[in-house]
């Protein structure tokens, strides 16, 4: 079962996204990014929007796919509620579907700045599952 969570962190927030693959996991990981800043439920998957990212390792990987979503919703002033990512030899191909904020009925509280280092995390554990995790910084 894929699925994600906040954890605590001083100022911060920590984003924990798992699923069967790291892929699933970074997805994960993703919706728990937009969910510190609205409810995922508000939020309607009415446009897609593609990211390419490459790294080394897949830690390194998982923040630079946060940090392109934070990108795009800088950008485009949108939220994502869906996303998919596609990852193969250190390259991610990705997409979300998502819509412009709407300040009335997404009730935006912080602004996340960009993934950190901090807490970083990405490994198959005993639970079968993979799991990825950072800060966000707010």
């Amino acid at each position: 079962m894929a699925g994600w969570e906040h954890f605590r962190h001083d100022a911060d927030i920590g984003v924990h996204g798992w699923g069967a693959n790291p892929a699933a996991a970074f997805e994960q990981a993703a919706m728990a990014m937009t969910a510190v800043v609205a409810e995922l439920a508000t939020v309607r998957p009415e446009r897609r929007v593609e990211v390419a990212c490459d790294a080394p390792d897949l830690e390194l990987l998982l923040v630079d796919w946060l940090n392109a979503w934070v990108y795009e919703m800088s950008v485009q002033r949108m939220l994502f509620s869906r996303f998919v990512a596609l990852i193969d030899d250190g390259r991610l191909r990705g997409e979300g579907w998502g819509e412009a904020v709407d300040v009335a009925r997404h009730h935006p509280g912080v602004e996340v700045k960009g993934a950190t280092y901090t807490a970083l995390r990405v490994a198959r554990e005993a639970d079968g599952q993979w799991h990825a995790r950072c800060v966000v910084d707010v």
